[in-house]
């Protein structure tokens, strides 16, 4: 796979990002670090169009936003690389780049979690991102079990996709959908097993009571944590340490930055496979 070649000028977000560039563009180590900090959850940058644009298909630059559509971002954003304990939260609801639940501070490497935003990736790669959960070979959300996604911060179009290919209903997925470090581990769904009665009968009843109140929990919790970061946006006052994907950087300073984990990998570029 040929290497990215930016069209854009570089660097696109220099108050808030600095690309890594190895010294041997063979490596593929390029990476992104934060140059700022952030609370859990508050805005990093906005997917802004332009310079974002609606892709006709999947490419190096595309990131997934729905069931069948992709952006190119057009920016050095697309140098953020995968991680199984990411620093970001890529959310294509809002169009938005977050600070990931623990926060983000300047010097932290900026990463996502790619089977967030992708589903079924034509070419996967292994992952070396040295956490203690990680993932392993990474080919998007569709040829993972549900506890590799647990926890994890994953899009709607993604979720509804799970349900789909699990044929559950959307409580059994209900702490996949929440922001990380926002829900606890459910037992006992509907989709697990019923529940004995000591008559033998009422059992479908209580079996969906169970659910019901699975659910209502759930979206407490949902609600607690979309509070928590209305409330540390809000606190942002200015916005200095904010930056949008339409980027700053000087009039035709167009360089080529090295190849990062992705384009080694091929999944964000023709990452996505298109049925015919």
């Amino acid at each position: 796979m040929a290497p990215l070649t930016p069209h854009w000028s570089q660097p696109s977000h220099p108050s808030i990002q600095q690309v890594i560039i190895p010294s041997d563009p063979s490596d593929f180590t390029t990476k992104s670090i934060s140059k700022v900090t952030l609370p859990p959850y508050a805005l990093f940058a906005k997917f802004s169009f332009p310079p974002c644009t609606k892709a006709s298909k999947p490419t190096y630059a595309t990131v997934q936003v729905g069931r069948d559509e992709h952006v190119d971002l057009n920016s050095d954003l697309v140098y953020i690389n995968h991680s199984c304990e990411p620093s970001v939260i890529f959310d294509t609801t809002s169009l938005s780049i977050l600070a990931g639940p623990h926060g983000l501070k300047a010097g932290d490497e900026l990463t996502f979690f790619y089977p967030s935003t992708e589903w079924d990736m034509a070419q996967g790669f292994s992952c070396f991102c040295g956490a203690a959960s990680c993932r392993g070979f990474i080919t998007g959300a569709k040829n993972m079990k549900p506890e590799q996604l647990d926890g994890m911060w994953l899009n709607a179009h993604i979720r509804s996709l799970l349900e789909e290919r699990d044929n559950v209903p959307s409580t059994y997925l209900s702490n996949l959908t929440l922001a990380p470090g926002s829900m606890e581990k459910e037992k006992g769904l509907a989709v697990s097993g019923t529940k004995e009665v000591g008559n033998g009968t009422g059992g479908e009843s209580d079996l969906t009571e169970e659910a019901l109140k699975s659910a209502l929990d759930q979206a407490r919790k949902m609600v607690d944590a979309a509070q928590k970061a209305l409330d540390t946006y809000k606190s942002l006052h200015c916005r200095s340490s904010v930056d949008d994907l339409a980027g700053t950087g000087g009039k035709g300073a167009v360089r080529q930055y090295g190849v990062g984990s992705r384009e080694l990998s091929g999944e964000m570029g023709g990452d996505t496979k298109v049925e015919v």
